[in-house]
């Protein structure tokens, strides 16, 4: 097998494990310990919380150590996390206080395994680095879809057999990662730096580049306005306004999911966009505008259409952004770069979570897409009139 195929295995184990993950969390928070909006913010602020304390450092010690050894014992760590829900669960004793745990755990996990596993992408990529970050979101993504369908099942099957397999799925992808080669070149100032001091070289490479920077503060508004609204307001609305279950969940997120897919597919079919940032800003804005009409669906059947619809938006939005990233960061940084990137969008995403509670407690869940659509559309429009994204093309553009 190539390192691609190793690549792809252990990343796509990730995502599927991701796709159950996101179901069965909001699943056992939402419908059977069922808490308050605002308490449902809280737990999913949690999950996230980790990447914001950790993921600048997670990118750090790629760099200095090595991303196939990080994501390696990162990813296996995770593993064992889905068996302490387990534990619970079948003894009768869950409660916030355990998701919580969990939440915290698996949070960590992915601190270190995101910067180091995105640092691995050039590794693998053979100098494609957007058609390689295409054809990697297709396979994970697609993972994460068959992850939605096995957490669909949770109400047959029951909750610790679809926890068990989850374990199973990271602790097999960790294993992949070994098979990595990773040729890292050697970096004499590196080698002098602090820790603190290598996190502040990454944040100022990134901060430093218009377009990089750009792209960062378009991800935080992702995070605020849409992360937030698929991880607490749309659990919620499933919850109030449908009346759903745990395959109502798994079927929103796998038809969000599959746009992203579709999406990707059609971008390597037709080739390579020349014009990132410009494509970067018109999916988020069709994505604004797809959020919004979701709020106005008369029924599942149109809900989890629109969710498609925005999710084909998130496709090539997710692989522009993480293009721009990839093709400018230097070598040596790769690993804080990517971190950076991470952090920007993980950073931000428990006030998103926050957010969307408060909204849904105090205004309702489908005037919360409402406003969380509004104020994407304003930072979409301003990023576009007043940022470079709109005229960037890489790789000709130096930062």
């Amino acid at each position: 097998m190539q390192p691609l195929h190793f690549y792809l295995l252990s990343t796509g184990s990730w995502f599927m494990a991701f796709g159950i993950q996101g179901v069965m969390f909001a699943w056992l928070v939402t419908m059977v310990l069922k808490e308050s909006p605002e308490m449902v913010g809280v737990a999913q602020m949690t999950l996230l919380l980790p990447g914001m304390l950790l993921m600048l450092l997670g990118g750090s010690v790629a760099d200095r150590i090595g991303g196939r050894i990080v994501a390696t014992v990162g990813q296996a760590a995770a593993g064992f996390a889905p068996l302490v829900l387990l534990l619970l669960v079948s003894t009768g004793r869950l409660t916030l206080t355990g998701m919580l745990v969990y939440a915290v755990i698996m949070g960590s996990a992915s601190a270190f395994v995101t910067p180091a596993r995105d640092g691995l992408l050039n590794v693998v990529a053979s100098g494609r680095i957007q058609r390689t970050v295409m054809l990697t979101s297709i396979i994970q993504f697609g993972l994460q879809i068959v992850g939605f369908l096995i957490a669909s099942l949770a109400d047959t099957l029951g909750p610790e057999s679809i926890l068990g397999f989850q374990s199973l799925v990271l602790l097999t992808g960790a294993i992949g990662f070994l098979y990595i080669r990773e040729i890292r070149p050697p970096v004499v100032k590196q080698g002098r730096l602090s820790l603190v001091a290598s996190i502040v070289e990454g944040a100022k490479t990134v901060l430093g580049s218009t377009p990089m920077r750009a792209v960062v503060v378009q991800n935080v508004a992702m995070a605020l306005f849409f992360m937030g609204s698929f991880m607490v307001t749309l659990p919620l609305l499933v919850r109030d306004v449908f009346h759903g279950s745990a395959s109502d969940l798994a079927f929103i997120n796998a038809a969000n999911s599959l746009g992203i897919v579709v999406s990707m597919v059609l971008l390597v079919r037709y080739g390579d966009l020349h014009r990132q940032g410009r494509a970067l800003m018109l999916a988020q804005g069709a994505g604004a505008v797809a959020l919004c009409v979701s709020a106005f669906a008369p029924g599942y059947g149109w809900f989890v259409f629109v969710l498609f619809w925005w999710g084909s938006c998130g496709g090539i939005a997710m692989s522009m952004s993480r293009t721009i990233m990839q093709e400018l960061a230097p070598e040596d940084q790769r690993g804080r770069v990517m971190g950076f990137y991470a952090f920007s969008f993980v950073g931000a995403g428990p006030l998103g979570a926050l957010l969307s509670g408060y909204l849904v407690e105090h205004i309702g869940a489908r005037e919360a897409l409402i406003c969380s659509s509004l104020l994407m559309a304003v930072v979409v429009l301003t990023m576009s009139l007043r940022s470079s994204l709109w005229r960037l093309q890489v790789p000709s553009v130096i930062p």
